[in-house]
């Protein structure tokens, strides 16, 4: 079994900066940007709408890059994370036909924040009714931790919809997996933003984090579910990168963003993704979609998702292409991350 291991996060020669201006070095280069400097220049989409996907829910969706290129579709993660502007840039846009789109609840999406008719199952269904509106016959499925697992479970459901796979940062809801980030795990090499993240819960009830929160996410009070909902994204948020970013923990401060992201992880937490226990690494699943191209990319020290799961997966499937970042936490924004992230769509741009 071969697992790639990038030596030097930074090793790209194809990208130079002189002073404040870019310059290329080859047909189809990186751009070297302040903070990303493996990732297409941003880009503004297109085409932008709505689609509803039940009598509740209508999801937000956008289009941007070549309107005739290789569609691919980019699963955002959370559960309840929603989109980002950025995300485009993972894409050559003269190749892609890039798709972003809301799951239910996040980002743009309304009923905002809503927990009712929100399952894996649901937004595995919602993936294909945006497929089937944009006349789409098979598409890239790119996405990274929550979003690998929701890329997974529709890779499992409609194998023949699907061209390739990027992931990165492997999730797969397993109860170790949750335990870890949650109860007893990442605590140990955060203290002192665990302690942050404890703090809402009385100190009978942390035992079990997930339902503590549970409660409180879902309280009556605006008062007590907006505290809960600021301390679990902090967390998350204060441990995605090797390097703690106090702009992207700033995003946790928002009342929108956190309620949205907390709810609705919290939801599907509690319910362990709505699946069986290690479900996704289930032999019988993984050989729906052993004949697909997949590439994953992991970060060494990825506290949210830890290298285990992506090693568990590439053991059941070893036909993927693991890649193991040495330097990098959990974060896609991070160097080494994002390079790979653009090496494996790259690479698959002009899959027939």
């Amino acid at each position: 079994m071969k697992i790639l291991i990038l030596n030097e996060a930074r090793k790209n020669p194809v990208i130079f900066r002189l002073n404040k201006y870019w310059r290329r070095t080859n047909s189809d280069p990186y751009i070297l940007s302040l903070y990303h400097p493996a990732m297409y220049p941003e880009i503004q989409p297109y085409k932008s709408s709505t689609l509803k996907v039940s009598d509740m829910h209508t999801l937000y969706y956008e289009l941007s890059g070549n309107k005739d290129g290789a569609p691919v579709v980019f699963v955002h993660g959370g559960p309840g994370g929603g989109c980002d502007e950025k995300d485009r840039s993972f894409f050559n846009p003269n190749k892609y036909k890039i798709i972003l789109f809301d799951q239910r609840g996040a980002g743009k999406s309304t009923p905002q924040a809503c927990l009712e008719e929100n399952t894996t199952w649901d937004l595995v269904r919602d993936m294909e009714k945006l497929r089937e509106e944009l006349q789409i016959e098979k598409w890239h499925v790119f996405g990274g931790s929550w979003g690998s697992t929701l890329s997974l479970a529709y890779a499992q459901s409609h194998p023949d919809r699907v061209k390739s796979l990027i992931l990165r940062g492997i999730f797969t809801l397993r109860k170790s997996e949750l335990k870890f980030f949650y109860q007893d795990g990442a605590s140990h090499l955060f203290p002192e933003a665990w302690d942050e993240f404890i703090a809402p819960i009385p100190e009978a009830e942390r035992h079990d984090m997930i339902l503590a929160y549970h409660a409180q996410l879902n309280s009556i009070d605006d008062s007590t579910r907006i505290i809960a909902a600021k301390a679990w994204s902090k967390w998350e948020m204060s441990t995605s990168k090797l390097y703690v970013d106090p702009a992207y923990t700033k995003r946790a401060e928002s009342d929108v963003f956190a309620n949205a992201f907390a709810r609705i992880e919290n939801h599907y937490f509690i319910n362990t993704g709505f699946m069986r226990d290690g479900q996704i690494l289930e032999k019988q699943e993984i050989d729906k979609i052993r004949h697909i191209p997949c590439i994953v990319v992991q970060g060494r020290y990825d506290v949210v998702c830890p290298a285990t799961t992506a090693y568990s997966l590439k053991k059941v499937w070893p036909e993927l292409e693991l890649h193991i970042v040495p330097d990098a936490g959990h974060s896609s924004r991070e160097v080494g991350i994002a390079k790979l992230l653009v090496d494996g769509t790259n690479k698959f741009a002009d899959l027939e």
